[in-house]
This record gives structure tokens, sequence and C-alpha cells, in this order.
């Protein structure tokens, strides 16, 4: 079933043919599996690590460091992915073997990594990073040596590479979405906006920012603090003193275990909503370190939430806490990542070769349609179609989805207005 967007039957839009019903649904798995083309003889000619029955892929997330706490799930879906396509066949019939790296948390670190698993490892495709910093950190090596890298993360926009395929939200799906959303529904008019201290939280406050004041609205306030902070009074005392009606929190990693518990402990009662707290940060991954009692009440915009009620998810729920454990939680770049696998995997068997070029030409109009959010497609620019849901934190560490949008949105990486 082709979703419509209300973007998707602008003029451009009509004249886009995207492929249909390329994944069948298995029976025991939670994603769709293309049926297997004749094996190719030019599978593989770009010097890639193929065999007549292996393929190798990289593995580039940080498992140590403060990143940790939101990449470990990256990590782990993608491995789920992969043990699922290897159990269905695997790619133009060879398995998939992975290679891990730890960008830890460090950003040279991801470059010299990066490097590694496209020169020394000829990896076919990289599945990766998490901070903006981090892919800003690798695109120029993933273009040098002309790699594909499946990015998880929702980002700020303001770029497009031929080298990646941004499995994520960008700037337009979750940032303005969310804001339209909180001034339409809660009556929201100053908002103080608060991040971590690098690329994505400075460039999409700077995005919210201007979406505030092109709706006449006022900023009375904006921090940022370096990655790993944990000492938040001070700008508590902040928000205290400005009475903002909406604090749009972009902090990140480790960093928001300290600001959650010392708002609350600063009296700050999220679920009263004077200020209502909204992030487009905080993930079930995040939740589960900061703990639900002290984000109870706050608001998410995402994709994708653990709680979303449709039988895509529920599959996919259930192998990934066969896997890994009854108490484990799935988050909107957990999800995100566990998509990669599946659309690089969809793209090389309609390419019928594992060669770069062609994949990159074949990934347009993949979709899937067992997707656990629902349904995806992949744009022209390399960004998915997808929804924007709004959820608001329960004190079981879940988010209750109070707003989903009727249709897809159609990713726009550039916004005019907002550059």
């Amino acid at each position: 079933m082709i979703l419509k967007s209300r973007h998707y039957d602008s003029p451009k839009g009509a004249r886009r043919s995207f492929l249909r019903k390329m994944l069948a649904i298995p029976a025991a798995l939670a994603l769709a599996h293309a049926s297997l083309p004749a094996l190719a003889d030019d599978a593989n000619t770009t010097g890639l690590a193929v065999t007549k029955d292996t393929v190798k892929v990289g593995i580039l997330h940080s498992v140590t460091g403060t990143m940790a706490i939101s990449e470990t799930g990256s990590v782990q879906a993608e491995k789920l992915a992969i043990e699922q396509i290897n159990a269905m066949g695997g790619v133009l019939g060879r398995k998939i073997e992975y290679i891990q790296e730890d960008g830890a948390s460090d950003w040279p670190t991801f470059a010299e990594k990066a490097k590694k698993l496209l020169v020394n490892d000829k990896t076919a495709a990289v599945f990766g990073c998490w901070t903006s910093a981090s892919r800003k950190a690798v695109l120029p090596v993933f273009e040098q040596y002309n790699g594909m890298l499946y990015y998880p993360t929702f980002y700020e926009g303001l770029e497009q590479s031929p080298n990646v395929i941004y499995t994520g939200q960008e700037a337009t799906q979750q940032i303005i979405e969310g804001i339209d959303w909180v001034v339409k529904n809660k009556g929201a008019k100053k908002f103080f906006l608060l991040g971590s201290d690098y690329i994505w939280p400075r460039t999409s406050n700077k995005i919210a920012r201007k979406h505030i004041e092109k709706l006449g609205l006022s900023v009375v306030g904006e921090e940022y603090y370096p990655l790993g902070h944990t000492q938040f009074n001070s700008v508590i005392n902040k928000i205290k003193l400005k009475k903002p009606d909406v604090v749009y929190a972009i902090v990140v990693g480790g960093s928001n275990v300290a600001f959650y518990k010392q708002l609350k402990a600063a009296g700050i009662d999220m679920t009263k909503e004077h200020p209502l707290v909204f992030t487009i940060s905080v993930t079930e991954d995040e939740i589960l370190g900061i703990g639900g009692e002290n984000i109870e009440g706050a608001y998410a915009a995402m994709k994708y939430f653990q709680s979303l009620p449709n039988d895509n998810n529920k599959a996919f729920v259930d192998a990934f806490k066969a896997k890994y454990g009854n108490d484990i939680v799935i988050g909107d770049v957990t999800q995100a990542a566990y998509l990669g696998p599946w659309l690089w995997k969809a793209a090389v068997e309609k390419a019928g070769s594992f060669d770069i070029d062609k994949v990159r030409a074949a990934s347009p109009g993949i979709e899937l349609t067992t997707a656990p959010e629902g349904y995806v497609r992949i744009h022209e620019n390399h960004h998915l179609w997808s929804k924007t849901r709004i959820g608001r934190a329960k004190a079981d560490g879940q988010y209750e989805v109070v707003y989903e949008s009727k249709d897809l949105i159609e990713p726009n990486p550039f916004p005019a207005g907002y550059q």
C-alpha cells in the first residue's frame, strides 16, 4: 500500500514512480524480504570484501564514552537485522559478516575507523554514527573512498550526500512538526532552548528559533553545555526566572541523566507542564538511564516509539527482547538503525550487485512495508518519507503516543528560509 503524504501530490511528487510490493512479509520476521534474483556475474566489481559465500559490512558506533548510552541500541538493532537476514538466506546468496568498530564518543576516532572499514576491510556498507559531529567527521572519508553509510539518527538536515542513506528524520519532519504541535495544542508562546554544545543541537535550535519567531512567538533563553556535562543547576535557575512555556531540550548522551534528575530535584514537576518540557533527543534508550520517574510528563517528537500498536512493531519488539532480554527498551534511533541493513539488502537485490554505484542508483524508491514504524520509502534525496509522532513520557519508561501525522511527510533537508 502506498501511503500519501501531504506533499506527495505536488507536481514534482506526482512525477515520481516508486517501487511497490518489493518486499514480502515473512511469517516469523519483522521486515520484508525481496525475492532473490539470479546471482549476477558482476555482483562485485569494485574489490569489495565479497566472496561467493559471504559479504562483509561494518558497524561503527560508540560503545564506550558518553554516547554509549544512546548508541548501544543501534549496535544491537543492526546485529539483529543482520542475523534475521542471514536466517533468510543472506543477500544475493551471501551471508553477511560484520566487522564492528568503536567510535568511542570521539569524532577523530570515528574518521579513523571509517577509513579502516572502507580501505582495509573493504566493507560493502557501513551502518553507523549517532551524533552529527561523528557523521561530519566520517563524511569526507565515505565520499573520498566511495563507501555507503546508513546513518540512523534524527538530525538537523542541511546535508545530502550520495554516500549516505539517512534513515532517521530531518528537521522538517521533527523540529518544525513538533513545534507546530506544541503551539497548536498547548498554546505555547515562550520557549527556552537548551542543548549540548556541538553541531546538531546548535543547528537544530537555530532552525527552531527561526520557526518560533516566524510564528510570532519568542525565545526567552538559549544555553549550551559540553558533551558529558553534569551540572545543570545554573541553567535550571535561569529557566525558573525566565518562566518559559516550553523548555525545548536537545541534551544528548549521558548528560540527560543529570539534567532530568536535577530538573525534578529543583521542584519542576513535568506532569504539570509548567513549564512543559519538550525534547527531540530523549528516546526510551536514554530513559533507561534517566529513570522514568525523573522524566514523567515530558513530551518528545520522534517517528517511532516502542509502544506503537501495530503488528510490524510487535514482531520487532518480540524479536528484540528474545535476543537481548525482556528488560531491554527500544528507542527511535534503535529502530532507524534496524532499517539500515534491510534497506541495503533491498537495494543490493534490486541492483543485482554489491557495487556501490549500482546500489546507490537502485536506492531511491526502495520501500519497507513492514518497518516497525509502519512504512518507509527512500526519497531521491536519500532521506526517508515517514510520519511524525508525539509521545508523552510515562513513569514506566515508555511513551504514550498522543499524536501521529495523518500522512507521510516528505523529507526536505534544505527547507527554504531555515538555512
